[in-house]
């Protein structure tokens, strides 16, 4: 199996050494491995798409859009009780 290096800030670092018990390296390939195989589902399934990245990125703004006007819709009514 091939090896791979990390940079980790300081503080994170830190939390790391003083848990010398967790085995650090077994959470890292799993959390590696885990988002791979999203990516590889995600390829799979947009390998033969025949949108667009403008159409897209239309559809992201107008989820977005909508998403921003429910929270606001949902914290006026909780600011006027």
């Amino acid at each position: 199996m091939p090896n791979m290096t990390l940079s980790l800030p300081e503080d994170v670092h830190r939390i790391v050494k003083a848990h010398s018990e967790v085995r650090w390296s077994e959470i890292a390939r799993r959390a590696i491995e885990d988002y791979a195989k999203k990516l590889a589902l995600l390829d799979a399934m947009t390998q033969h798409s025949m949108v667009a990245e403008e159409d897209i990125m239309a559809l992201d703004y107008k989820v977005k859009e909508g998403i921003q006007e429910h929270y606001k819709k949902k914290a006026s009514k909780k600011i006027r009780r």
